[in-house]
């Protein structure tokens, strides 16, 4: 990261982080040595709450408690949509079916997912993402949920507006080869997969992929 930012190139961390808002993330990642600011953190919260304020939602929120903070200005009053995030331990039977009846009681049901990952990984090993639970959703309530985070283009098109460098320039570097590679794919950029984190040898090949 350093040999890049040296370089002169443009740089965006695009994370589908949502257990935390980007300025806890970035402290993190600060307290790790890394050189990084919130402004370099492309994210699903604030993309989210973009949409939320521009179609005038109102959301049921099904998040990590961290993440909580990056809605505070948004009316939650009489939901109208349902957000769902990585919401970890709050993704319990309750909590779920309570999303779901908001769902399920609109006429036309809106369901937000700040991404549609399926696993990911942290030093404990593999754990269920936020994909997962949105299916269950999607499938009870006959909705399809509007992806914000990756691989959704708007979010890869918001990080290359952000930087003002046009997708052929540019080169998404990730461990998922569906939400990082494909993601970055379907904008027009080209990608890179690296062998750690969630990297799996045996799901490396992906008839949708180049």
């Amino acid at each position: 990261l350093n040999r890049i930012k040296a370089s002169g190139l443009k740089l965006r961390f695009c994370t589908n982080e949502t257990q935390a808002t980007r300025e806890k993330f970035v402290k993190k990642l600060q307290g790790m040595g890394f050189d990084i600011s919130v402004a370099e953190v492309t994210a699903p919260a604030p993309a989210a709450c973009r949409i939320l304020k521009e179609r005038s939602l109102r959301p049921h929120l099904l998040v990590h408690n961290d993440l909580v903070p990056e809605f505070a200005e948004i009316d939650k009053a009489n939901p109208n949509c349902v957000v769902i995030g990585d919401a970890a331990e709050n993704f319990t039977y309750a909590n779920l079916n309570e999303a779901f009846r908001v769902l399920i009681g609109m006429e036309k049901p809106v369901l937000i997912s700040l991404g549609r990952g399926r696993y990911y990984k942290e030093t404990d090993g593999l754990k269920l993402d936020v994909g997962a639970y949105m299916k269950a959703l999607e499938y009870a309530c006959d909705v399809e949920a509007e992806v914000v985070g990756k691989p959704a283009k708007m979010f890869f098109e918001s990080a290359l507006a952000e930087m003002g460098v046009p997708p052929q320039q540019a080169i998404m570097i990730g461990d998922d080869i569906v939400n990082d590679v494909g993601g970055a794919q379907r904008c027009g950029m080209r990608a890179l997969q690296v062998r750690t984190g969630k990297y799996r040898s045996v799901r490396s090949l992906h008839p949708a992929l180049r």
